[in-house]
């Protein structure tokens, strides 16, 4: 199956990591938000805030009815005639078209909506509530029995106000198109009583009238912004789901190529060793004479050269196999009892000859009876040998390798390999751990590495649970620990005594 490439736009992610990139990304969401609340005149914009109307209309549809029922009820009682009944079914007749309107837009979808027509007809349907309100207003009252009757009619109004104020804020310009013709009409009833209360109730009306028109307004506002962030909302969703398909397409790509690495690494293994174990037969065979003498001491360097690159070409395949197996989780550990003094000693007498080859003594300080660890023989092995090679590697003629084996604080076990070469930089630590990583002064040296003797040290001590630590400065030496876990430590059985083990026997 031929691999596919995305064809989608590559986007900033945000990077904990990288303050900078994170600041440019608060700027495009902040430019992004006062983008879409300045689109309050757009077509989308203003079918949203109608169906947010219509939404609110419904939900709240019974509360204006519920007061125009009680000022009913309450005018009734009090001495009122049939007038205020009539205002009220009309009044009620009024608010039923303008919900059943609402009820209709709100099952609308809204890219099927005519913004202008159905914003006209929502004020005409207030216009029609208005006029209710302007009639009660009028209604006068000579006979009844409620005293200050025009201060009462004062306050209905200004409850039915400041509902109609929160009710309808998403449609801009319903206060006053309800209530304009109200409260001049409540107005021109009481210019010919004109009493100090009356006088000030007038005032208040139409004090109240562009107060809620603000608060109105502020609403409104409000609604814009709860559309702003909607939409940033379902813009950032469609960045996640960009970003996530790209990651997809990126991890399968990742899989694909491990894929490929590993079937190279599988085939060039086989490929690349069968032709050097010839090389490196041939060379010895030469270097060594074993047919008989070379004429030409020329040749016998050059076989001695052929045969040490060829061993550095085969030690190099190996470790790459090693880490790829390691990081593919492919490696499998061969775990036993073994003896941590005992393996380390041993490596330390493999490498006896390297370090003597540049006057480097190699001091070891083991501590005693130390328990036995459940490890892979090998991978211990391995480890070691790893990290003697990289100090006897870059510490100079003359120095010291100091090589430390006991008990963690934790109750683990450590080896520890401490030398007094020229350090590591600080800033360098990380790219030695990495995979092929080396620092300026691995660059500069004679000796050949390939950066993946920590990376393997690494991988193995994690496959046991363990930890690494690097520790350098420059000019004084570096100091490397593997650590292993009180998990892997074995703890020996007390030998029974002699008088107990007979006497199990007998029973």
């Amino acid at each position: 199956m031929p691999l596919q490439r995305s064809n989608t736009a590559d986007k900033f992610i945000v990077d904990r990591r990288k303050p900078h990139r994170n600041s440019d990304v608060a700027r495009a969401v902040r430019r992004t938000r006062d983008r879409l609340s300045q689109q309050a005149g757009s077509l989308d914009f203003d079918r949203e805030l109608l169906k947010l109307h219509a939404r609110a209309m419904v939900v709240s549809a019974i509360a204006i009815p519920l007061l125009v029922l009680a000022v009913a009820a309450i005018g009734r009682l009090a001495g009122l005639d049939n007038q205020i009944v009539i205002w009220a079914l009309s009044t009620l007749l009024c608010y039923t078209i303008v919900a059943f309107m609402a009820r209709r837009v709100e099952r609308t979808e809204a890219a099927e909506l005519d913004p202008v027509q159905t914003r006209r007809d929502f004020l005409i349907g207030h216009f029609l509530c208005g006029l209710g309100w302007a009639w009660f207003a009028w209604i006068g009252c000579d006979a009844c029995q409620i005293d200050q009757f025009h201060v009462a009619k004062a306050m209905v109004m200004l409850i039915a106000m400041a509902t109609t104020a929160v009710m309808a804020s998403s449609l801009g310009g319903a206060l006053l198109a309800t209530f304009a013709i109200p409260v001049a009409v409540y107005v021109y009833t009481i210019m010919r009583l004109w009493t100090p209360i009356e006088a000030t109730m007038a005032a208040l009306l139409i004090a109240a009238l562009p107060f809620f028109g603000y608060v109105a307004r502020h609403l409104n506002r409000a609604s814009l912004m709860l559309l702003s962030f909607r939409s940033e909302k379902d813009a950032l969703i469609a960045e996640v789901e960009t970003a996530k398909s790209m990651s997809d397409e990126a991890r399968r790509r990742a899989e694909d190529a491990n894929l490929a690495k590993s079937r190279f690494l599988a085939s060039m293994s086989h490929e690349l060793r069968t032709p050097l174990n010839a090389i490196l037969g041939f060379s010895e065979v030469m270097a060594n004479e074993v047919l008989g003498p070379m004429n030409n001491p020329t040749y016998r360097d050059y076989a001695h050269d052929v045969h040490e690159s060829g061993q550095h070409l085969l030690d190099l395949i190996n470790e790459i196999l090693d880490l790829s197996r390691i990081e593919a989780g492919r490696y499998q550990l061969n775990e036993e009892p073994v003896v941590l003094l005992t393996i380390v000693e041993d490596c330390c007498h493999m490498m006896e000859l390297r370090a003597r080859n540049k006057d480097i003594r190699v001091i070891q300080e083991f501590e005693e009876t130390l328990p036995r660890l459940f490890a892979d023989e090998r991978a211990v092995r391995q480890i070691t040998l790893n990290l003697l090679s990289n100090s006897i590697k870059f510490t100079p003629s003359g120095g010291e390798v100091r090589v430390r084996v006991g008990w963690t604080a934790g109750g683990g076990q450590y080896i520890s390999v401490k030398d007094n070469g020229p350090g590591i930089p600080e800033e360098e630590i990380p790219v030695v751990l990495s995979a092929f990583g080396q620092g300026s002064i691995a660059i500069k040296s004679a000796e050949q590495g390939t950066g993946l003797g920590l990376p393997i040290v690494q991988g193995l001590l994690a496959m046991h649970g363990g930890e690494f630590e690097l520790h350098s400065k420059l000019r004084e030496g570096t100091e490397a620990i593997a650590i292993f876990p009180l998990s892997r430590v074995m703890e020996e059985l007390p030998a029974l005594p002699t008088k107990a083990v007979a006497t199990r026997g007998r029973r």
